[in-house]
């Protein structure tokens, strides 16, 4: 078997799913990113034995009626609305207080009024000052642009609505990160936005830009763990199985230094253990991916001393794949 870091979804919504089913089906952490915030301290981290590790943003700020706050599925008090620059920092400390280790803002202009430029500036510079990493959901012309322009750290979903510019895809390679959901776009009958988004992963990757594995579970008929679909996606764009890998066992986002611990336990608590060897052929993408599937998240210390070598990716084995 092959026992890695704890395979991490790094897009999820804990308040439109039943995540029982997301350790069998190999994802070990979560980042919420809005609308679930534990209801008591000891909400916020499921024992090793229960569930996945879970990290969240807390409420999406956005501008007032703006998205998600008239949407259907959104929870009842998970929108905050940011009206003007001063309050940003009240909205960003609000989150911090609950326990928010990143902080999710929207722009979505197809849904309704977006942050102005100066009010966004706000945020994430409030964000910043706690060292606090700060997410974009950005949908509409010109709102991945404006994301980048007023300092976000990571954009939740691979931009959808537009071809990028080479410019400015090069430019967010250079400084920013992407988090995939290729797969929201039809959920296996690839449509407009799959190919745009499709389009604009690969450019971004090709250009050096750093991508994690997440589905946006929550949104739509997703498994309940390792998507396929998204993994093929991935590999379609140009990732390599080596790639994908580190996508998957990357850290949380963080502005803070992080820790390599050594190890197979690096990413946490859980592990991820896959039967079988890996296909040694670079090429068997098919292979690979079967392969990929069969994992499952464990504790650590239910992972026994094995009877045949086994290999142990740790995370500094991994970490020239994440650079």
């Amino acid at each position: 078997m092959t026992v890695l870091p704890g395979f991490l979804d790094a897009h999820v919504h804990l308040a439109l799913i039943d995540p029982a089913g997301l350790t069998a089906g190999g994802i070990s952490r979560v980042l919420d990113l809005g609308g679930w915030t534990p209801r008591l301290a000891t909400d916020a981290g499921p024992a090793a034995d229960a569930g996945p590790e879970a990290r969240f943003a807390g409420q999406f700020l956005g501008a007032p009626g703006g998205y998600p706050s008239r949407q259907a599925w959104a929870p009842a008090g998970s929108a905050c609305p940011v009206a003007a620059p001063a309050d940003a920092a009240a909205a960003v400390a609000r989150q911090a207080a609950a326990g928010a280790s990143v902080i999710k803002v929207t722009l979505n202009s197809a849904a309704g009024p977006v942050l102005a430029a100066d009010t966004l500036a706000a945020i994430v510079a409030a964000a910043h000052e706690r060292m606090l990493p700060v997410a974009a959901h950005t949908e509409g012309a010109g709102q991945a642009s404006a994301a980048f322009d007023a300092g976000v750290d990571l954009l939740a979903h691979t931009p959808f609505s537009e071809a990028l510019p080479e410019k400015l895809l090069t430019a967010m390679a250079g400084r920013m990160t992407w988090i995939s959901t290729l797969d929201i776009h039809g959920w296996g009958h690839p449509t407009r936005a799959f190919a745009v988004a499709s389009d604009n992963l690969a450019r971004f990757h090709a250009a050096g830009g750093r991508v994690l594995y997440g589905t946006d579970l929550g949104n739509g008929p997703l498994p309940v763990g390792l998507n396929r679909r998204e993994i093929e996606a991935l590999l379609a764009c140009g990732l390599t199985p080596d790639e994908v890998l580190a996508a998957l066992t990357a850290d949380f986002p963080s502005r803070t230094p992080v820790h390599r611990a050594a190890g197979p336990d690096a990413a946490g608590h859980r592990v991820t253990v896959i039967p079988g060897d890996r296909p040694t052929d670079p090429h068997d993408l098919a292979g690979f991916t079967d392969w990929l599937l069969g994992a499952r998240s464990q504790p650590a210390r239910s992972v026994p001393a094995p009877a045949v070598p086994t290999r142990s990716l740790t995370r500094p084995d991994l970490e020239d794949l994440e650079s």
